[in-house]
């Protein structure tokens, strides 16, 4: 994994050490000999990552975590401070400041490099959901409504049932608001919905490798790999902690299960899950906002021409019938000039519901023009997609619709154009469409409030060739 890490510290040797193995680790390295210079390089050069000393010449750790957090443009920029020697008290004060990591020295090279490498998948899975946000609102569309922030529900799971854990659990309630519980791996593997925000797996006994098995099921699970993980072990097991975090683990105790050090590491965790969450749903809201039609909240002709391309294709590789279905509402010029937009509006919106009902579950239905709306209906031949056509024409007939303010009613009809794919051709789904478009316009040519069907492609609603005439 590359990346752009800014090594901070006063002596030369030290940073001369940490380039050489970053470097060989195929980092991009950047120094600097203070904090004020590292201050200066994090705003000129945006690192991914910064590796500082506490005892900068000109500040402490704490007091350039504390500078670094205040700048807007680089607040999220992970820190990883390394000490002189290991301090319990000094580490917690660095993470109270806002320090992503503490370690001491001489450092665990292989801890570290793990560490560098859960810190910056992570910075740059979150810059990705945020450039997609930032387009997501550069093409104008709405921000999802935010919701209240609620107290987390965090499982503390241990893989060793005798390890003491209830006077830790109790002195993280009644200093954090969240909702702790205690369960077993099985439990949490075998969860109701609402699924935690964070599991901590608390591995510090002697069942080789059941804290591995555990993250590794966890982030496999589809309904539990968005949940943050911290995982926590001894200081002794150096590879199981190199390993945690490569298997996807977000945060990392060395030093056993230690309430006080989990207070100050689980509001960031919360913090950062929740930010992702909420740019993977402002991504997916932006998805369906581009793809989905405001007023009748059917898919668009942006959505519908690539499924048609994907029907058209698995049509062709199993020589399966398919068939589309072009309807336009009827007069609907003089629907919107005598009664005005919104009426027009009511009429399509009902409409679409209409087709809707009476469609199965597999079928498509998107508009695609103004008042022009497009079904594609696997696996149907020529009879089944008349009779569909037919029983979608009769409903909007015989139904009115209730217009807006008076309460009067309107009726309308539709005319509607059916192709159906060629028997034995691989055809372009803009082919087929513009097949069926050709049909809609004989409909309308004839009268309107009637169906047409294109020239017949040879396919029965049994999938074999079909030889009666339409």
């Amino acid at each position: 994994m590359t990346g752009r890490i800014l090594i901070a510290d006063g002596v030369p040797t030290n940073r001369i050490i940490m380039r050489v193995k970053l470097t060989a680790a195929y980092y991009e390295v950047l120094q600097a000999a203070s904090g004020a210079e590292a201050l200066l390089a994090v705003r000129r050069e945006k690192p991914d990552l910064v590796l500082a000393a506490t005892d900068l010449p000109d500040m402490t750790g704490r007091d350039f975590c504390t500078r670094l957090r205040a700048m807007p443009d680089a607040a999220d920029t992970p820190v990883i401070l390394v000490h002189p020697q290991p301090d319990r008290g000094q580490r917690m004060r660095a993470l109270a400041a806002g320090a992503d990591d503490v370690l001491a020295r001489p450092i665990d090279e292989l801890v570290l490099q793990a560490r560098l490498r859960s810190l910056l998948r992570a910075r740059h899975a979150e810059d990705e959901l945020r450039l997609r946000d930032d387009t997501r609102r550069a093409l104008g569309l709405a921000e999802p409504p935010a919701g209240l922030e609620v107290p987390a529900r965090i499982a503390i799971v241990p893989v060793q049932m005798d390890i003491p854990l209830r006077d830790g659990i109790a002195a993280m309630r009644s200093c954090l608001p969240d909702r702790f519980e205690e369960m077993t791996p099985e439990q949490a593997l075998h969860l109701d919905a609402p699924v935690p925000e964070v599991f901590v797996i608390v591995d510090t006994g002697s069942m080789s490798g059941a804290g591995l098995s555990l993250l590794t099921q966890l982030r496999t699970s589809p309904d539990l790999r968005q949940t943050a993980i911290v995982y926590v072990t001894r200081a002794d097991c150096r590879q199981e902690a190199a390993s945690a975090l490569d298997l996807g683990a977000n945060d990392l105790l060395v030093n056993g299960f230690d309430p006080e050090e989990l207070i100050l590491r689980l509001p960031k965790q919360i913090s950062r899950k929740r930010t992702a969450d909420r740019l993977r749903a402002n991504m997916q809201h932006g998805l369906r906002a581009a793809v989905t039609d405001p007023l009748t909240g059917l898919y668009n002709r942006r959505y519908a021409l690539p499924h048609l391309a994907r029907l058209s294709d698995r049509a062709a590789g199993q020589n399966r019938p398919y068939a589309l279905l072009l309807a336009d509402l009827d007069r609907f010029k003089q629907i919107n000039d005598s009664h005005g937009h919104a009426t027009g509006d009511a009429v399509l919106t009902e409409v679409a519901r209409r087709i809707s009902e009476n469609l199965r579950v597999a079928d498509l239905v998107a508009r695609i023009g103004g008042e022009e709306f497009l079904v594609a209906m696997p696996d149907t031949g020529r009879e089944a997609a008349l009779r569909t056509a037919e029983r979608l024409r009769r409903v909007i007939e015989c139904s009115t619709v209730t217009l807006p303010g008076d309460g009067a009613r309107i009726g309308t009809t539709v005319s509607i154009g059916v192709a159906l794919a060629r028997r034995g051709v691989t055809e372009r789904p803009e082919a087929l469409l513009d097949r069926a478009d050709r049909a809609l316009y004989k409909a309308k040519d004839a009268g309107r409030n009637r169906i047409a069907l294109a020239e017949d492609t040879g396919w029965d609603d049994a999938g074999r060739a079909a030889s009666a005439a339409p």
